[in-house]
């Protein structure tokens, strides 16, 4: 079973005092904050007088106040009919990154890619967005002599090389043709894998985002080779791993136990969805009002799979 997780816009009035986060901290301390908040939100929406539940009442499975549809049960359940914007759509600058997670096969990023971008054009009410930043698994940017790691071990029997890295950018760029996504960025590339990409690209990174711990110096040849092929370094502190198996159980885990009460206690439980969790992708998206550089709406959408025999499946 497929779960979709969201956080709502975490910029509206009485949410951001529930994450907000020293800006040292990692975005996956958001990202699972922001989901909590809005977890619970819901389910007190759900058992308010007003709505005619009592507190202490058994609770459904799945809880009503998530959507089971065809495809996904959607935690908490969306209304996609609200309006994301307030404004005009030329008022804004949109911006997504989306993490490709350690440990899903490759084969499935294409899905991912469509599946992930269309959930923000829902959620905002647009056609388009600005930038598009992809953090691909196991690609680390070193600053002190801008060298790169790369986790090359077997997922599901492919490895996460170079090839596969050039066959996602294929698919990054036809949506970019497609006129969804003006333009593209990548995460955590030094100048020696940035140079390696460009020739198989016919769209090029116009962003490369890097992670600079213990506020080091960016390197002197990754900023001249950005300048030469007008790539713009930005930064960021996001965590590489964001959402992992373990605190994907325990913010989906029971009620009990802080959790949102999806998955079951036990193996022999009957109060929740059966089976062992995969994360399979994390996407972030923001969108600044262009004049008065504010932040109106950002948020965070998940997905998951659930269910026995998920490593067969690709």
């Amino acid at each position: 079973m497929k779960l979709i997780l969201s956080s709502s816009n975490i910029m509206q009035a009485g949410r951001q005092s529930v994450i907000r986060q020293p800006l040292t901290q990692k975005s996956n301390v958001e990202l699972i904050n922001s989901l909590r908040s809005n977890f619970l939100a819901s389910q007190q929406i759900e058992t308010s007088p007003a709505n005619g539940t009592a507190n202490g009442q058994a609770v459904s499975h799945p809880p009503s106040w998530t959507l089971q549809t065809e495809d996904a049960l959607y935690i908490p359940a969306i209304d996609f009919s609200h309006p994301g914007l307030s404004e005009e759509r030329d008022q804004y600058d949109i911006t997504v990154k989306l993490f490709y997670l350690p440990g899903i096969p490759i084969s499935r990023r294409c899905a991912h890619t469509r599946e992930a971008i269309d959930l923000v054009l829902k959620e905002l009410h647009v056609k388009s967005i600005d930038l598009l930043i992809v953090s691909f698994p196991g690609i680390l940017f070193d600053a002190d002599d801008d060298s790169e790691e790369e986790d090359n071990e077997m997922s599901n029997g492919e490895p996460d090389d170079f090839d596969s890295l050039v066959q996602t950018w294929q698919v990054l760029e036809s949506l970019h043709e497609q006129g969804v996504i003006a333009q593209l960025g990548v995460a955590e590339f030094g100048s020696e894998r940035l140079a390696r990409l460009l020739p198989h690209t016919k769209v090029k990174p116009s962003v490369d985002q890097i992670n600079l711990k213990d506020c080091c110096v960016v390197p002197k040849n990754l900023i001249l080779y950005a300048k030469q092929e007008q790539i713009q370094l930005l930064t960021h502190n996001d965590c590489h791993d964001i959402l992992p198996v373990g605190t994907t159980r325990e913010l989906l885990g029971p009620a009990e136990k802080s959790g949102a009460g999806i998955l079951a206690s036990s193996p022999d439980a009957n109060d929740g969805i059966q089976g062992d969790i995969e994360p399979q992708w994390v996407v972030k998206y923001t969108a600044v009002v262009k004049d008065r550089g504010v932040v109106e709406n950002k948020g965070y959408f998940a997905s998951a799979d659930v269910g026995s025999c998920l490593k067969d499946r690709s």
